[in-house]
């Protein structure tokens, strides 16, 4: 089974001022004259993480990390103003730009999954290839699943603290109830709520218990970014329209794709997957067994590594 790559340095580090009050954190690492790769994040909101360097070969590739807006080291933190989903876009294409970029291999997860297909789709001039972990539509139904009714059924333990902060009176729409105090005016309401949030998707990303992914999501830091974010993006439908991702697919068609989802994937259930698959039939879609959500997990880890190798030489076979 592959593992990670050794940890690595950045080469370079860059703050990109894109439409105020929005300072993004961007860094190199690898080969600067490698195969450029996007590593896109989780969440909306989840940032990046030194690891997310090792995926890659740094011999053979231009490692680009960067913090979405409001995530990470990207400043003001959790800052929900001009965060959307079209703002996203345009700033990869900001940073694309800014890097000298002609055409890059997009890396990207859960969120990061949803964005490098949205992405995709508007520039697949722009795009080598798409290695994709733990599919995430945006339907309302996923986002229902996972905050209304459906995890909550598997996890009923973690659930009920999940729940705890919320009157009994709210508990009929959990996302508003939450996004009321993730908004709130109170710093410590805020951060309760935040907490909480965050710390539900932790407890469920794995299919075997992970303390280290639940105190990561429990970090403060992390956890006010990803609520007030995700939250955000999810009172408002993602910023896509109804069924976007699947409805546009054709727009994909020509560029290479591996899609790795955990059949035990409770965050992003695997009928994401399959629906994109349905649309897509030219990504391969390699279901992994005994997986859950986490891009950490050993059979995903492997499943991604054999996957970049494999996209990449789709992609140079298609150019040559």
């Amino acid at each position: 089974m592959l593992t990670l790559y050794p940890d690595i340095k950045p080469y370079a580090k860059h703050r990109l001022a894109v439409e105020a009050p929005h300072e993004l954190y961007v860094e190199e690492s690898g080969n600067p004259e490698g195969i450029p790769v996007l590593f896109v994040h989780g969440g909306p909101g989840g940032g990046c993480e030194d690891y997310h360097r090792r995926f890659f070969d740094a011999e053979r590739f231009r490692i680009i990390l960067m913090d979405q807006r409001g995530a990470g080291r990207s400043t003001p933190l959790a800052e929900l103003e001009g965060n959307s989903t079209d703002k996203l876009v345009q700033d990869m294409e900001t940073i694309r730009e800014f890097l000298g970029v002609e055409r890059w291999l997009l890396f990207g997860g859960s969120w990061g999954s949803t964005l490098s297909l949205v992405y995709a789709q508007a520039h697949a001039e722009r795009v080598m290839g798409l290695v994709l972990r733990g599919i995430f539509l945006c339907r309302p139904r996923d986002i229902s699943w996972f905050y209304q009714d459906g995890a909550s059924r598997v996890f009923p333990d973690y659930w009920k603290e999940f729940e705890a902060p919320i009157p009994e009176v709210e508990r009929g729409d959990m996302v508003s109830a939450y996004y009321r105090r993730l908004t709130s005016s109170n710093e410590l309401e805020q951060m309760q709520a935040a907490k909480a949030w965050s710390i539900w998707e932790g407890r469920c990303a794995t299919l075997n218990p992970s303390p280290r992914v639940v105190e990561h999501f429990g970090h403060p830091h992390v956890a006010i970014a990803l609520a007030r974010i995700e939250c955000h993006y999810f009172m408002n439908a993602a910023f896509l329209e109804d069924n976007q991702i699947v409805r546009d697919a054709h727009k994909l068609r020509g560029i290479p794709a591996i899609i790795v989802h955990g059949r035990y994937d409770m965050v992003c259930p695997l009928d994401n997957a399959l629906a994109l698959s349905n649309a897509w039939p030219e990504a391969e879609l390699r279901i992994i067994r005994e997986a859950g959500h986490s891009a950490s997990e050993p059979a995903i880890v492997d499943a991604l590594l054999r996957s970049v190798d494999e996209v990449i030489a789709r992609a140079e076979k298609n150019a040559g």
